[in-house]
């Protein structure tokens, strides 16, 4: 097996590995995250490659977890200009699309709608017929203004026929202009699933302009390797997909370090701890994959239903600020983040922070003990316990039953928690733990995965599963996947008794080893 170096961006650090033919760590790095992101990946690279002799043809493969596209939304920078096109007249009119985003994102992506005569019924009949007409006028106004288009129609999750034809329209007029469909992102709910489409045809640019400077950096290093994205559910995708549908990078920093947990622990069930500078995230291992959200996620102040992560985040990490009075004790949210080599005590500035907290009461060697030696550990006690007791809370909320489970403790920030937590069977803390999100990276399998309705009365149970099966097979494959590696992890069936037609919703997920 190749080496492979494996990127990952936090809001506070850059992580990056580099492992060996056996998945075995040889190389590791953490560099303060730069305000434009893209600096700092380099840096990481640069100075992880420079820990090592190795000869660099042999890194093969390269994985990037990246915040690119989630800055990009909540700055409002960078996005394309979207058309939106909704099938579905004569209904669907009453709440337009973008309802409910912020203005200056909604004119931030042109705020171009349309409506038009199509779409489906939840059992597959049309609304109406597809108004081609009207998209070839649509085509003709957008031209030279839109970079980037999301179709739209009524339950394409049923019947994708509309969309697929829109976009056959669309590009016979417009040529080559990417063109986001919502029945491969979303889920049912018509206005989320919507409101995700558009996120994603937002983003285009942004993962071409990541994806392009990443492989320009792999090549200035001497590197010639297969690059892949981090997805939000664990897994990665080639860097074709990636492009194609750049949403599914969001928040996927938390889920590489919820695989690279267990990778290190050698646990595939368990709760994982990751602490960064900034906050705490706790997520669920089941089967060495994260649970899904079945909530639907704001992003950048939009509601969109595409699958995220589990997970629940405090404001507790190695960077947050600690503020003393005689009332109250208040730990973050705010953190001094990548700033803390400069501005927390134990490192000569002038902020109290939760590091500044272990070390002085002897728990952690984090900076210059000296410098927080003035501090009164009467007065620290009751805010180590407090850190303590904000970590097992979220613990306690993550769990699904009463019993103790297995944590996994990771992340940079953990050596602010200690080796026994309420609630917690046992406290694991893995060789390697610091740089867990790079690891998780670099280890990931690459994965497809469907959620589609379908009639039992028309293919029966066993051959809608197998239809399913064989559509997230395809779909891992297109991720990069390979084919002889793919196993299906996930299965999904949620039968739909307001449907006709013995409906029921299927949801699988496949997963497999890099295609070599």
């Amino acid at each position: 097996m190749p080496y492979r170096i494996g990127i990952d961006v936090g809001g506070t650090n850059t992580d990056a590995v580099i492992l060996d033919d056996q998945l075995t760590p040889i190389a590791k790095i953490k560099t303060p995250t730069t305000a434009d992101v893209t600096t700092g990946i380099y840096q990481a690279m640069s100075l992880v490659l420079n820990q090592t002799t190795l000869d660099r043809s042999q890194i093969k493969y390269a994985m990037l977890g990246t915040t690119h596209a989630t800055n990009a939304v909540v700055e409002r920078k960078r996005l394309n200009q979207v058309a939106v096109i909704r099938i579905g007249l004569p209904a669907t009119s009453a709440i337009k699309p973008l309802t409910g985003w912020p203005e200056d994102l909604k004119n931030a992506i042109g705020n171009m709608q349309y409506l038009i005569h199509g779409g489906h019924e939840f059992d597959g009949r049309e609304i109406a017929s597809l108004d081609e007409e009207a998209i070839r006028s649509i085509a003709q106004k957008v031209k030279g203004k839109a970079t980037s288009i999301a179709v739209i129609s009524v339950f394409s999750p049923v019947s994708n026929e509309h969309e697929l034809r829109t976009a056959e329209i669309l590009r016979e007029e417009l040529g080559e202009i990417p063109i986001s469909l919502s029945h491969e992102i979303g889920s049912m709910g018509l206005l989320e699933r919507e409101n995700a489409t558009v996120l994603n045809a937002a983003l285009v640019d942004v993962a071409k302009t990541t994806a392009q400077g990443f492989i320009e950096a792999l090549a200035r290093e001497g590197i010639q390797a297969k690059v892949y994205f981090g997805q939000n559910d664990g897994t990665l995708m080639a860097v074709e997909y990636a492009v194609r549908y750049p949403i599914l990078t969001i928040a996927c920093g938390p889920t590489n370090s919820i695989r690279g947990a267990s990778f290190l622990a050698k646990t595939r069930n368990a709760l994982v701890v990751d602490v960064g500078g900034t906050t705490t995230d706790v997520g669920v291992l089941v089967n060495g994959f994260p649970r899904e959200s079945s909530m639907a996620v704001e992003i950048g102040g939009v509601r969109t239903n595409f699958r995220m992560p589990d997970l629940i985040s405090i404001g507790l990490g190695g960077g947050s600020v600690i503020r003393l009075t005689e009332s109250e004790v208040t730990i973050g949210p705010d953190s001094v983040g990548y700033r803390i080599t400069e501005e927390a005590r134990v490192f000569g500035g002038n902020t109290l922070t939760t590091s500044d907290i272990v070390t002085a009461l002897g728990k952690a060697q984090i900076g210059d003990p000296q410098k927080v030696r003035d501090l009164d550990r009467k007065q620290l006690e009751p805010v180590y316990a407090q850190m303590i007791a904000l970590a097992e809370d979220v613990i306690d909320r993550m769990k699904t039953s009463a019993e103790p489970m297995p944590v996994i403790l990771v992340g940079g920030g953990s050596v602010l928690l200690p080796d026994e937590l309420r609630g917690a069977s046992e406290v694991l803390k893995p060789e390697h733990l610091e740089v867990a999100n790079a690891i998780g990276s670099a280890i990931a399998q690459v994965s497809g995965q469907i959620e589609r309705i379908f009639s039992i009365d028309e293919y029966g149970r066993e051959g809608a599963l197998n239809l399913a099966k064989e559509m997230a097979v395809q779909e891992a494959i297109k991720a990069g996947a390979n084919p002889e590696t793919i196993e299906i992890v996930e299965v999904d069936d949620v039968p739909l008794a307001y449907l006709p037609g013995n409906a029921t919703k299927i949801r699988i997920k496949a997963a497999g080893d890099l295609a070599l």
